[in-house]
């Protein structure tokens, strides 16, 4: 019985050891073949790195003209001309229609029926932002703009036509109202004149509207200083800022 115990306790011990030796040798096996990876795969990258592809030349492509952005279509604007300004517009028509078609290279024309102005792209436009500008700039007019102030729309980038009411500032009726523009107009127009020379803008007041064209920051400073009449400033003080901003303004430049 000892002989039969004894035995097998061998057997158990060798079986032992031999699962020890195989555990020992499949670990440097895993080492071995790891490190053989890692070599191959620095070498492979010293290859890449060693020997640089050469890129294809960058593509040249031509920039697309005005009726090929949208797929050959042609683009239109539409502008209403209102009853007042029907008459003034047939006088200076020249005047809009040459910067227009010739310098611009849009199509231009009067719709007598629908008493609208129609503007359209040409295949030799060369900007596709002229379309919005030549609307701009027809729209300008017909809001009661010179041609020489509103041509500057054509000529200049970050112009803007801005407009509002008296009733939006404050509500007034009767003589009040008739006061309020007195104010904003002066005798003569002098406050009027002293404001556009000041803001560098040109205004237009037609009966309760006010339409301020000019660029975004000198539109602010006009506007704040009709608002001030409009509340009952008097031009006295309106001057005072206006001197206060524009001394400012030059500074700053």
């Amino acid at each position: 019985k000892t002989l039969i115990v004894s035995l097998h306790s061998f057997c158990f011990n060798l079986v032992n050891q031999e699962f020890l030796w195989f555990l020992y040798l499949l670990r440097h096996f895993y080492r071995f073949t790891m490190q053989r990876t890692e070599a191959s795969s620095s070498m492979e990258v010293d290859t890449v790195l060693s020997d640089p592809k050469v890129l294809p030349p960058k593509p040249q492509f031509e920039p697309l003209k005005p009726h090929e952005m949208s797929s050959g279509q042609v683009q239109f604007r539409k502008v209403s001309v209102p009853p007042h300004r029907y008459t003034p517009l047939k006088k200076i028509w020249m005047e809009i229609y040459t910067p227009v078609y010739e310098q611009m290279k849009i199509d231009i024309r009067m719709n007598l029926k629908a008493r609208k102005v129609e503007l359209k792209t040409r295949h030799d436009t060369p900007d596709i932002s002229n379309l919005q500008k030549c609307a701009d700039f027809v729209h300008a007019f017909m809001l009661g703009f010179d041609v020489v102030d509103a041509i500057a729309i054509l000529r200049l980038d970050e112009l803007y036509v801005e407009s509002f009411e008296i009733k939006d500032v404050k509500t007034l009726r009767g003589d009040h109202l008739s006061r309020a523009i007195g104010r904003l107009s002066g005798k003569g127009g002098k406050t009027k004149f002293a404001i556009e020379n000041a803001s560098k803008t040109r205004i237009v007041i037609a009966d309760t509207k006010i339409h301020i064209l000019g660029s975004f920051a000198n539109i602010k400073i006009a506007r704040d200083s009709l608002c001030y009449l409009i509340m009952g400033s008097p031009a006295a003080k309106v001057y005072s800022k206006l001197r206060a901003v524009t001394s400012r303004m030059a500074e700053r430049f």
